[in-house]
């Protein structure tokens, strides 16, 4: 194990954050920034520490390290079915999600709408960015349907 990355806990679970950054790929990273600089704020990415190169879009962590949303450009890139949902408290924060992905220029978009397929009541917004990449703006109240 790496000496500065130590588990806190000594049952070895994780703790505060289950996850570090997404590393998405884009043919145009110009388009995308575009694109997400709508829309990750709206999310909870609200700090934007996009360079030159690449974007990024950071959750406020006070100061600490906290999660990101990065993209760079590969013009190789083709988007596949791998899929990137985000968190909603409430059915209004999807719809409130939805509009402005529909104003930003997302492609097709499915919901929100209720899919009980996947859970009882999970409400979501299913929806493309422009290099067709996969994404989700998710609220549900119970566990994953597994058949």
């Amino acid at each position: 194990m790496w000496p500065h990355c130590r588990l806190a806990n000594p049952a070895g679970t994780l703790q505060s954050r289950l996850f570090d950054h997404i590393d998405l790929r884009v043919r145009n990273r110009v388009r995308a920034q575009e694109f997400f600089a709508k829309i990750l704020p709206v999310i909870g990415f609200s700090l934007n520490k996009s360079a030159e190169d690449w974007g990024a879009f950071e959750k406020d962590g006070g100061g600490k390290p906290s999660e990101f949303f990065g993209f760079i450009e590969d013009a190789n890139h083709r988007p596949n079915e791998t899929r990137i949902a985000f968190w909603a408290e409430t059915h209004a924060q999807v719809d409130r999600v939805a509009k402005i992905v529909r104003d930003a220029g997302g492609q097709n978009l499915e919901g929100p709408q209720i899919w009980p397929e996947y859970s009882p009541g999970y409400y979501a917004l299913f929806f493309e960015d422009p290099d067709g990449n996969k994404l989700e703006i998710c609220c549900r109240g119970s566990a994953i349907v597994v058949e």
